[in-house]
Parts: structure tokens; sequence; C-alpha cells
């Protein structure tokens, strides 16, 4: 650095400079070469250990390294081999109640992560994890539709549990997030509503109304995942609880409703694109007819739910797009050693420039995404949240798009067979195509991230005036 510096004010002084300023460079020569002297003869500066890590750039701690390394070894040991039982299980089971349990399967390897301390690794003061640490054992949990389970990092329970940990009181958290933790129940998020275009939160009319000592809520909901599990007791509900006279963002409040409420009613669950998703529980449609619950059931107080939520979609939001990281490296294996054994036209399909240029590609956009999630990671836990809003909203954008391009790729390289049961391409290009809207639309997303970025540049522009 001390160099190049060197370099720009002589050609300052040489008047051949290609900046005005160049001559600012003169007065940084010097303190860049003491601090180049004093690291080199520390020693403390070696390319080899910089390298060391994910390529340099987001190092886990040491704890996060070694927790990573204990559940790619699990996942290899235990969940990757039992796949072909799970998928048995729900053929078995198409037609019966009991494909809303969850296998025998993967409630023993639930009780094998649980006893190998692989527990609850996504929630920070639990597991002693950064969000840095965890998206790298999100993106290993991701290539396995039911692994995330494996380890009680579930959504939608994560997002309960997170809001429970930061907004719940603590009888709430005795009667609620401490089972969650355990794994002895399950839960569900209700917010988004038929009836309206919930990309604007704000247009959700269920309403949730204070009468003497209790809420009393009314309203249809849909897309509540996780409620078909029999072990899903608790829903954690978004209702209208103020008038329009108070500002939009705070007409809305989070309450905890049991499932077993006398009119908490499950309508039907919802398929995409034909899959019912029964191994988490699927996603209902949900009534809620005159349910009444005690006042001490609303989360932090009225009109805090965009509050709330804003603090449960930031650290969800990551975890997806890991996860969907995850995801798109089992596609890629998949589409190479398709490409690598079968052949067309006298040559492997690989070899078709075509199909290697989709390999390339694939890649390259994995490989940009997992930089771009790894630095929202590394902003929420240095930022926080709120500050990270918009390298959360461009992971969130940038994931599901990348996903669907490589998923697409595997799917056109393996023809007739992406489409079939026989590989698990097509329930992956359900998963993630269904991520362009879930948590957001892409839209609503892009929007704020140019008015985020506006901002910043004016920020910068009034700076320099």
């Amino acid at each position: 650095m001390a160099g190049i510096a060197q370099g720009i004010y002589a050609r300052h002084l040489l008047g051949n400079a290609s900046a005005e300023d160049a001559y600012k460079f003169g007065d940084s020569v010097k303190p860049l070469a003491e601090v180049g002297l004093q690291i080199a003869e520390r020693g403390a500066y070696s390319p080899a250990k910089q390298l060391i890590g994910v390529k340099g750039l987001f190092q886990q701690s040491a704890k996060g390294r070694l927790i990573l390394s204990q559940v790619k070894e699990f996942m290899k040991q235990h969940v990757f081999p039992a796949e072909q039982e799970v998928s048995e299980y729900y053929i078995k089971n198409t037609n019966s109640p009991l494909r809303w349990k969850s296998p025998e399967v993967i409630e023993k390897l639930r009780e094998k992560a649980k006893a190998s301390g692989l527990w609850n690794l996504f929630l920070p003061a639990v597991s002693g994890l950064s969000q840095l640490d965890y998206a790298f054992i999100a993106e290993e949990t991701g290539k396995c539709f039911f692994a995330p389970d494996v380890f009680n990092c579930q959504a939608p329970d994560t997002g309960n549990m997170e809001v429970l940990h930061l907004y719940g009181t603590e009888e709430q958290k005795r009667q609620w997030l401490e089972p969650l933790l355990k794994g002895d129940i399950r839960s569900c998020f209700c917010m988004t509503e038929p009836d309206v275009a919930s990309s604007d939160a704000t247009n959700m009319e269920c309403s949730l109304q204070q009468n003497g000592d209790s809420y009393v809520i009314n309203g249809k909901k849909w897309w509540s995942s996780g409620a078909g599990n029999p072990n899903c007791k608790i829903a954690v509900v978004m209702g209208r609880s103020r008038t329009s006279s108070v500002e939009r963002h705070k007409q809305h409040s989070m309450i905890l409703v049991p499932l077993e409420t006398p009119g908490v009613k499950l309508i039907r669950p919802l398929s995409v694109f034909g899959y019912d998703d029964a191994f988490h529980g699927g996603h209902f449609e949900i009534h809620f007819e005159d349910v009444h619950v005690p006042l001490s059931s609303i989360i932090l107080g009225e009109g805090r739910g965009f509050e709330i939520a804003q603090g449960r979609l930031g650290p969800g939001r990551l975890h997806h797009c890991m996860r969907t990281i995850g995801l798109a490296e089992r596609a890629l294996e998949l589409l190479c050693q398709r490409a690598a054994c079968r052949e067309t036209f006298g040559k492997k399909l690989y070899q078709h420039e075509v199909v290697a240029h989709w390999i390339a590609e694939c890649r390259i956009s994995i490989e940009q995404t997992r930089l771009l999630t790894l630095n929202a990671a590394n902003s929420i836990d240095t930022l926080g949240s709120a500050a990270a809003r918009k390298e959360i909203a461009m992971i969130k954008v940038a994931a599901a798009r990348m996903a669907c391009k490589v998923v697409d790729y595997a799917i056109q390289v393996h023809g007739g067979g992406g489409v079939s049961q026989d590989f698990p391409l097509a329930q992956m290009y359900a998963v993630v195509r269904t991520l362009r809207f879930a948590d957001g639309p892409d839209e609503v997303h892009l929007s704020a991230i140019a008015k985020m970025e506006v901002r910043d540049q004016l920020k910068k522009f009034r700076a320099k005036m």
C-alpha cells in the first residue's frame, strides 16, 4: 500500500497524475510504510494462515468449525442413509392420517442429535454460535429436506422460538418456549391471509379485540406451515388490534393461540405444485371464529406486531437462504453426476458446450450467493438485524433466484427423470420457487433495497458537498 501511494504521489510530482487530489497521497506513504514494517517484524501476517477457513473471507469461530464438522459427519452417517426409508414412509402413507406424523426414523435421529449436543444450533443464546457460525451449518442441513427437523432447527419453529426468546414474558417462555426447545411440541405461524394481498402486510384483516379479561380473534389465515403435525400445539397469530386512526405499522399485534382453543379450525392442507410438505407438518388454512385467549397471551404489547416481525424475519431469512444454498449444491451434484454418466450424440452430456456452460454458471452463482449471504450473517453479528436490513433483503432475492436457476438446469439435464418422483429435483424446484414470495415477494424486497440504496448514496453525496 505504501508503494502504491508513493507511485501516485510521484506521478503528481511529474505532472501526469490521473486525479486532481493525487498530492494527498504524499502524506500517507510514511505511515503506511511504518505499519507494514511493524507487521513484518512481528511476523503476524501469513498468507497461509489467512486462507484457513472459507477462503479467508468469513471465518467461523473454533466452536463453529467443530460443530460444523460434527453436523457434516452426522449427516453422512445418519441423515443421508435414512432418506430412502423416509421417502418410503410417505409413499406408504399417502392417504393415511399417519402422513402428518413424523416417521419413527426421524424421531430416532432427533434423539440421537440431541444426545450428541447438535440441538437448537440456530439460537445464539442457547448454542453459543454466531449467525455466521450457524450459516455454514444451515447450508449443510439444506442438502436434505428433513435434516433441519433432525437438529430441531426447522421453520417455523425456529422463528417462533426466537420471538419467544426475544419478546416473550417469563410465563410465555415457561409454557411454550421451553417445550419447543426440548422438541416436545411444534408450532405454526399464522400471518398470510387468503382474502387480501398479504405482500402488503398492513392489509391483514384478522381482528384481535379486547373483551374483558380476554382477546377475541376472528379471521382467516393460510400457508400456516407446520400446523398439520400432531405435535403442533401453539400458533403465533398476527392480527389487527388497533383502528385505522393509528399509524398503519402500529395497528397489528402478535398473540399466542393454543390450537386446542375452541373456535380454531384447521380447514385444509395446501399443496405446493402438488407437494403437501407433510414431512414438516404441511401448510394449512386456519379459521379463527370467536377464539378467546387470555390477555396474557399478547406478545410484547398491542401494536408491536411489525416490530416483532422484523426481529423474527431477519435471522429467519438468513437461515432460509443458507439452506437454499445447500439445496443448490445438492442439485448441482446431481446435475454433474447425470452429465458424467449419460451420453448423447457420441459424447458425455458434460462434453456438450451448453451443458458445460450450465455447470460453470451454477458454480459461479452459488459462490456469489454464498458470499453475499455470509456477508449478511456477518452484518447481523456486528451491526444487528436492523442495520443489516439491506443485506438481508438482497440475499432473500438472490438466493431463491439462484437456486431456481440451478435446479432448473439440473432438471433439464435429467430430462423426463428430472420432473419425476425418481429424483428430488421437482420437489426442490417447488421449494425454491415458493421462496420467491414466502417471507415477502422479490418485488417488495427489490423496492426496499432500492430505497435504502438511494438513501445511502445521498448520504455520501451530501458528505462530499
